[in-house]
């Protein structure tokens, strides 16, 4: 399967810190978790190497319910889709017809998903940091408490109260970067969006 932002996803060199920016972050987060209870936006998505060597590009669609629902689709250049329904976690790769999922128990908690779809406690699993300001966004870093995550660090920055990018950094340096537009907050989702059914004839990798 191929490497997306459930599994590594990696982060930018953070940008000076301030300390007007430092609340300014804190409380956009804060903002979001308190008034967001679902979100949909797209996304687009640039992979970098531990060397500095660009990656491939991608670009898809994002949908959350919080807590802990989200539809994660890849468009261009592949198809690929993941859907966190709650209790499982599940990744489509159309072009290889193959299903992987496996229990989301806790491991939402410590993911970067988790910091837009879990839940309010986001001390619990991580240790929050203003990250400054860079041009017109406030960045926040988010550090994993435990080492199991799969990744270093994350960032996101806000602006008016909504993410409008994410940098994680992997275990293994790798670098990727979303940029999200058309930031929706509380548009009406169907609930049939977070559950997902293997297509016939599918390999189904995890049950």
């Amino acid at each position: 399967m191929r490497k997306t932002l459930l599994t590594l996803i990696a982060a930018a060199v953070p940008a000076l810190m301030s300390p007007g920016s430092m609340a300014a972050s804190l409380d956009q987060l804060k903002q979001f978790l308190t008034e967001t209870r679902t979100a949909r936006a797209s996304f687009s998505q640039v992979v970098t190497t531990k060397s500095g060597r660009p990656g491939q590009s991608a670009s898809g669609t994002m949908l959350i319910s919080r807590p802990g629902k989200f539809r994660w689709e890849y468009i261009k250049p592949y198809n690929q889709l993941i859907v966190g329904d709650g209790a499982r976690l599940w990744s489509y790769d159309k072009d290889l017809n193959q299903v992987v999922v496996k229990p989301m128990g806790d491991s939402l908690g410590a993911s970067p998903a988790a910091l837009l779809a879990g839940d309010n406690a986001l001390e619990r699993n991580f240790t929050l940091k203003n990250d400054g300001a860079d041009g017109e966004l406030e960045w926040l870093e988010a550090l994993p408490k435990t080492q199991e995550a799969g990744f270093q660090r994350v960032r996101i920055g806000f602006k008016g109260g909504l993410p409008q990018a994410m940098e994680v950094q992997d275990n293994f340096g790798q670098l990727t970067q979303l940029r999200f537009e058309k930031f929706e907050r509380n548009p009406s989702l169907g609930a049939d969006l977070f559950r997902f059914v293997p297509p016939k004839g599918a390999d189904v990798v995890g049950e």
